[in-house]
């Protein structure tokens, strides 16, 4: 085996082997959706407790509808219980009074739209306020279509109302049409992009960190001994990019085993033209099977290849300026203003990349997906709703030979800055170390 090959499966066994990396792995998809989940879940949990809301109604109008609304539907209610009472409202602002809110009406809201109140000792709850406003709202409407007196307008009213929506379709290269989804492209787009984002900057860091230790504790003055510098850099890069890869594998196993296991599975093209409008709606109704038939019509295969042909452009450009930079300093804190640079350009690519959701063919998703410090992020976000053979094929081409040139430059200052100690050194050493033979 060679020298580098002896280095990555090293560098790639230390890491997989570690107790921390396996657990991660196989916990981080189950945190991922718990941290989505659990406030959903949590929010949605009633308590035991019931708070007594008092309803004073000065003109008798509108009381009744607080208990008739419960007894009908007492679930939009649930946890509240509504009295109407003709107590002053100052008897219920004490300490001891078991009444947690007073809903006050003192006027025709028909006349008076602000007559309205809701008093208590705390922060009014979101889900009274919505109950309240919605209940009040529903007879102030009834009551402004009576006014007029046309038996028929409610009716008019109601189918003016009607729900409407565009459908989106998408055209084939042979004329077919498939159902298609902005917002699943949306989410697809933006999921890859951030995973691009967050994997060159964990893995790319993991890289600075190992160079350090290596020097930091002189192991690297017996390693280069008997491998060039050169190959223990790409050595260290290749094998923790391996490390990377692996995680993502086994995380998108689990993925597709957790859908397989939930009967959720890969729904077929179904042509637009063959589906009704029943069935469009509904899969517009039911998100899994939206998401599902919208990603049947998208390019998947090439999203995946793109996806790591991007990812692979993006960690070795950047993992060679972490490299360099972790051979150059002798302490963590020594990196700050060398790593400044390429975090601001970074940032840059996810902000870049969200302002070209809107328009993923203008001239910022265009010059972004092809400046090649940004290209592995923007691209993503671009792929899901299309984009031409020779573009992708370009930011490939811009993107790789970048990645030559700066390999090129970190191993001449690798291997001159990792085995110097004791001083930092200014930008214009680093230039100059570049030079020698």
């Amino acid at each position: 085996m060679s020298k580098i090959g002896i280095i990555i499966g090293r560098e790639y066994m230390t890491r997989v082997k570690k107790k921390s990396f396996v657990i991660l792995t196989i916990l981080m998809p189950f945190l991922m959706v718990g941290i989505v989940a659990a406030p959903i879940l949590l929010g949605s949990i009633k308590g035991d407790d019931t708070t007594e809301v008092a309803v004073i109604d000065a003109t008798g109008r509108y009381a009744p509808l607080f208990v008739e609304a419960q007894k009908a539907d007492s679930t939009r209610a649930d946890g509240y219980t509504f009295t109407v009472t003709d107590a002053p409202l100052a008897s219920f602002n004490t300490e001891d009074n078991p009444v947690g809110a007073v809903v006050c009406i003192t006027d025709n809201l028909l006349e008076h739209p602000r007559a309205v109140k809701i008093y208590s000792r705390s922060e009014v709850q979101n889900d009274l306020l919505r109950y309240v406003d919605d209940l009040l709202g529903k007879k102030v409407r009834e009551d402004k279509v009576s006014a007029y007196g046309m038996p028929e307008l409610e009716k008019i009213i109601s189918d003016v109302e009607a729900d409407f929506s565009v459908q989106t379709v998408k055209w084939g290269k042979d004329g077919e049409e498939t159902f298609s989804s902005n917002e699943v492209a949306m989410m697809l787009g933006m999921i890859t992009a951030l995973l691009i984002y967050m994997f060159v900057l964990s893995y790319g860091a993991m890289v600075m960190q190992s160079v350090m230790e290596e020097k930091t504790n002189r192991i690297v003055e017996v390693i280069v001994g008997s491998v060039r510098p050169f190959e223990l850099m790409m050595g260290k890069i290749i094998g923790i990019m391996l490390v990377g890869v692996t995680q993502m594998v086994v995380w998108l196993a689990m993925v597709t085993s957790l859908f397989t296991i939930l009967g959720i599975s890969a729904a077929p093209s179904v042509p637009a033209a063959s589906m009704t409008a029943e069935a469009m709606e509904m899969a517009r109704e039911q998100p899994a099977l939206e998401i599902m038939t919208a990603l049947s019509g998208m390019p998947v295969t090439e999203i995946i290849v793109m996806f790591f042909l991007f990812f692979f452009g993006g960690y070795l450009l950047y993992s060679s300026f972490y490299a360099a930079i972790g051979a150059a300093i002798n302490s963590q804190e020594d990196s700050s203003q060398f790593m400044m640079p390429m975090m601001i350009v970074m940032v840059f690519s996810i902000y870049a990349a969200m302002g070209s959701l809107e328009n993923t063919d203008g001239p910022l998703a265009f010059w972004a997906s092809m400046f090649p410090l940004s290209s592995p992020i923007v691209m993503m976000v671009r792929l899901p709703f299309g984009v031409p053979l020779w573009q992708e094929i370009l930011s490939l081409v811009i993107l790789y030979a970048t990645v030559f040139l700066f390999v090129w430059i970190s191993g001449r200052i690798y291997r001159v800055g990792i085995l110097l100690y004791g001083k930092k050194p200014t930008l214009r050493e680093m230039i100059k170390w570049m030079s020698y033979k």
